[in-house]
């Protein structure tokens, strides 16, 4: 390493151990701080494991002098070993620090918690390493029910996410192993959540949905694999990658079983084995050819790949599975030699497959405990939620009856006053009834005297009205440009001079233009004393013809457009626009209204 990192490093460190980034010192079970030395190569690990190693090894005897401190540093040791890819040497003092952090039971600070979590985990991998499954699986779950039993799900950030991401993949690939798919493929997409919660690189999403496809691919369910191993593919904008092949592998293999061309696949898979980046990866492409020869009874094919995996594989599982195809090709083509090398090669798996057999049921049995657990646990938290909304609701219904109890009671009151508001009102009504009569009385001389004057107004009426019947409409000696120039018309055309009213308008956005029924009452009677019967020749068109119909008509005639007559209605644009098509239709007309009612009508 050169001098300049050293000191970066060593700043860091100094950094580091004045202020961890969870912003408290580690505490342990008496009170006392960690040492900070191991604090800030903890913070380092996660991000430099590398140096964070050669950091540590000088401190295991210099800052260790405290227990606490001690089981810290060889839980770290442990995971360094690890992540710098080097054996565990430290299992026996790790198994210390994982009995250690386990004695703080259920009063344990947060931050102990989290290395308790961890000790379970590294103490997992290490039996993994050992091929002792069983027991790798106890410590991963046990480290899961930690977490979940210290942190709610707002606390699972950051390195806590990512060790939830690393323990469920972790699970993934052991029940994977054993082909047990539908927990590899819960586990996978526990995974699938952290990983997504942490922004983790697209080529490792890419990876979670192609276990997750490759396992509903094995159990059959051929259009779940397809989905994820789109998603997979999706994601991915660099094809130079392991990943990226690995993916077309799968969606060649699966076009090939659900019916497609067997040489269309082989040519897929044959480009793709082209481009491998190493001998495992050429040997797993030959696995899916010959398996796709194999099935299509293209025994020389399929022997040529399938041998050159049994021979050149070291994936037990890949020359196991080779050997049993190579198996039945030989009995097929008669080749007796050849035979027995690869039954005599599978001879020892079936004693491994019964011992496996009893190491799923025990994985199995874990599981299932994990999951009745969690499944436990959920149901209490919905019974709580449950229990917390009850509890709402009562408070809120009780509120909602004080309430109402409450507005009753004004109500009550209120209902009182106006009764003795009305019969007050009443009094005055009936003054004003019989000041009313006196009036009418004094009026009804005068109304005498216009009686034939009426009588006559009314024949000129009637005889209007007969000839709108007939078609005709005779309208007043007065043009056009004097109806315009009539008071009323004049101040609804002036109200609008300079105001430019857009389609997006509301009437809200120009209070002072809303029309007053008093004003549209002038104006209906300014256009009955030019354009007399204009009402009834309106209702001989449109029987159904409402007063705000009458109303758009009147004000179409001024001149105006439907999104002014809007503003002056106070009605939305698109109501006024519905009551425009309705008598356009019963005018039978697709001519512009104001137009035919100037013209027409």
């Amino acid at each position: 390493m050169k001098p300049h990192r050293h000191i970066g490093i060593v700043f860091f460190i100094v950094m580091v151990a004045c202020t961890r980034l969870d912003g408290d010192p580690v505490k342990t079970r008496h009170g006392t701080a960690a040492a900070p030395e191991l604090s800030a190569i903890d913070s380092l690990m996660w991000q430099r494991p590398d140096s964070a190693l050669m950091l540590l090894l000088p401190c295991l005897d210099t800052c260790c002098a405290a227990e606490y401190d001690r089981h810290y540093a060889n839980l770290l040791l442990a995971e360094l070993l690890y992540k710098n890819y080097e054996p565990q040497e430290n299992r026996a003092q790790l198994q210390q620090a994982v009995a250690y952090f386990d004695s703080f039971a259920n009063n344990v600070p947060p931050t102990t918690a989290f290395l308790a979590a961890r000790a379970h985990y590294i103490n997992g991998v290490g039996y993994y390493e050992m091929d002792s499954a069983v027991p790798a699986c106890k410590e991963y779950i046990k480290a899961l029910e930690i977490m979940e039993n210290h942190f709610t799900e707002k606390d699972l950030v950051g390195d806590k996410a990512r060790f939830m991401a690393f323990t469920y993949t972790r699970l993934t690939d052991l029940f994977a192993d054993l082909y047990l798919h539908e927990q590899a493929i819960n586990f996978s997409k526990r995974a699938l959540e952290y990983y997504t919660q942490i922004n983790t690189s697209s080529r490792q999403m890419a990876r979670m949905l192609e276990e997750i496809g490759s396992h509903y691919d094995m159990m059959g369910q051929l259009d779940s694999a397809y989905c994820y191993y789109n998603k997979g593919m999706d994601l991915l904008s660099d094809t130079n990658n392991l990943t990226y092949r690995d993916l077309v592998t799968h969606l060649a293999f699966l076009a090939y079983y659900m019916g497609e061309s067997s040489l269309t696949s082989v040519n897929q898979l044959q480009a793709t084995m082209c481009q491998s980046e190493s001998q495992t990866e050429i040997l797993s492409r030959c696995t899916i050819i010959g398996e796709i020869y194999y099935h299509e009874n293209q025994y020389d094919s399929a022997y040529i790949y399938l041998s050159k995996v049994f021979h050149e594989s070291q994936n037990v599982g890949a020359k196991k599975q080779a050997a049993e195809w190579l198996v039945e090709i030989c009995k097929v083509q008669n080749r007796d030699s050849e035979i027995f090398e690869y039954a005599d090669f599978l001879v020892p798996f079936a004693t491994q497959d019964e011992n496996k057999g009893i190491i799923k049921s025990q994985l199995t049995e874990r599981c299932n405990d994990y999951m009745q657990k969690e499944s436990e646990v959920e149901y209490q938290d919905r019974m709580k939620r449950i229990y917390k909304t009850a509890n709402k609701a009562i408070v809120l219904l009780i509120s909602i009856i004080s309430v109402v109890s409450f507005l009753y009671f004004v109500n009550t009151k209120r209902q009182k006053k106006m009764k003795i508001q009305q019969e007050e009102t009443e009094k005055l009504l009936e003054t004003e009834r019989h000041s009313h009569r006196m009036q009418q009385a004094a009026l009804t001389g005068k109304l005498k005297k216009s009686h034939d004057s009426l009588r006559l107004q009314s024949e000129k009426v009637a005889r209007l009205q007969e000839e709108i019947k007939k078609g005709q409409f005779i309208p007043c000696e007065a043009n056009y440009e004097a109806f315009l120039q009539e008071i009323p018309c004049q101040e609804i055309i002036k109200s609008l001079e300079g105001t430019n009213i857009k389609r997006i308008s509301v009437a809200e956005d120009y209070p002072g233009l809303s029309l007053t029924p008093q004003k549209l009452s002038h104006l209906a009677i300014v256009t009955e004393n030019y354009y007399q019967g204009f009402a009834d020749r309106l209702r001989s068109l449109y029987p159904k013809i409402t007063a705000m119909d009458l109303d758009i008509c009147r004000l179409l005639l001024l001149g105006v457009n439907e999104k002014q007559v809007s503003i002056l209605l106070h009605r939305d644009y698109s109501t006024i626009m519905e009551h425009v098509r309705k008598i356009k239709k019963a005018f039978k007309t697709e001519s512009n209204l104001g137009d035919y009612i100037r013209y027409k009508i």
